[in-house]
């Protein structure tokens, strides 16, 4: 029986392209962290080689520890510095990327009403990025930390998608048998691998990502608008 339903943040309950997503997102820090002095071209390939160490993060340290381990190795240890800094710009300054939503959405009453009929959710959000920067973008579309069961970050991950370990550490936390869960997302590289751990998978084609053009065909998909038809449908469980 399904009991817990697994959703990604980025293209999925937030409705925007991944890659103007990411240019708007270097745009803005950029902006905060050059006047301390910081070269742009380095410290974005030192964020990327920080991303990419989290991707491959093999479970044996969080990903925040592996993170600022490799962005210290490119920068200089003085580098440690910026954590806080960077918490400060993800609470304020990170606010005016949702600029690049391609429509407004509130996701509170979907959220509500799975939990109202008895479901527990999760957001299953790939945790390269720390909780505060995750709360911020929750709010361009009405939800915070609070309406989740869990919610991933890369402060309480130690891995991340499409490793299928990832969505087993989920089910870990929160105390599931893969079969009682349900993973949505737009991906079908990092979300739809939730199905290698045993989770049924919904994949969600309005802000589809999917640069390799691996096929969809064998999965369960339609639009956003689909997926809250197929989910207001759903029993309540007791």
């Amino acid at each position: 029986m399904l009991k817990t339903i697994l959703f990604d943040l980025d293209g999925t309950l937030l409705p925007f392209v991944q890659e103007e997503f990411i240019r708007a997102y270097f745009q803005v820090l950029l902006r905060r962290l050059a006047p301390m002095g910081y070269d742009g071209e380095k410290l974005t390939a030192a964020l990327w080689k920080g991303t990419g160490a989290m991707i491959g993060n093999d479970g044996s340290r969080t990903n925040r520890q592996v993170f600022w381990e490799v962005f210290t190795q490119e920068l200089g240890v003085q580098a440690l510095a910026l954590e806080s800094n960077l918490e400060d710009f993800y609470r304020h300054e990170f606010d005016g990327v949702r600029s690049v939503l391609r429509r407004q959405a509130d996701r509170r009453a979907l959220i509500e009403g799975l939990r109202a009929k008895g479901y527990e959710v999760v957001l299953a959000t790939n945790p390269v990025f720390p909780a505060a920067a995750v709360e911020t973008r929750l709010g361009w579309v009405g939800l915070c930390g609070q309406d989740f069961r869990l919610v991933t970050s890369y402060e309480n991950c130690r891995r991340s998608k499409p490793n299928p370990d990832y969505y087993r550490d989920i089910l870990a936390a929160v105390g599931r048998e893969p079969e009682e869960c349900l993973m949505v997302g737009n991906d079908p590289v990092d979300d739809m691998a939730a199905q290698e751990a045993g989770l049924s998978v919904y994949l969600v084609t309005d802000f589809l990502e999917n640069p390799g053009d691996k096929p969809i065909d064998g999965y369960p998909r339609g639009t956003f608008a689909e997926l809250e038809a197929y989910l207001a449908a759903l029993p309540a469980i007791g």
